[in-house]
């Protein structure tokens, strides 16, 4: 497991540690950036990784429970914990819902990422 820094051009990739049920994977943190998917668990030493984000991406499978992944009130639990300015749900199933339906539970930072979204830092 290497979770040591690296460089793409002038910038550096930080990786998270995080797990997708008991299989570690990364997630990574660019800047104010950080892209996590799959994930389940997270320690918090990783966590504090992510504190001072400007925009956070992390997965949000659905509003029921699952084994591996987080589920809507785990990923909002764990957004309220890092504080970034803004969050976009990814990695969610065709079950979760409408979109227009999931969106009006969010917090006002919150938002359900889509095919096509781009992301201005």
């Amino acid at each position: 497991m290497n979770n040591r820094p690296f460089s793409i051009g002038d910038k550096t990739a930080i990786p998270i540690n995080v797990f997708h049920g008991d299989l570690q994977v990364f997630g990574y943190r660019i800047d104010d950036f950080a892209y996590l998917t799959d994930v389940k668990t997270i320690e918090k030493s990783e966590s504090d990784k992510l504190k001072g984000l400007k925009v956070l991406v992390v997965n949000a499978l659905r509003e029921e429970p699952h084994k591996t992944h987080f589920n809507l009130q785990e990923a909002l639990d764990f957004i309220a914990f890092i504080q970034p300015e803004k969050a976009y749900l990814t990695h969610i199933s065709h079950i979760f819902g409408f979109h227009e339906e999931i969106q009006k539970k969010l917090p006002k930072n919150v938002f359900l990422a889509y095919d096509t979204l781009e992301i201005t830092i």
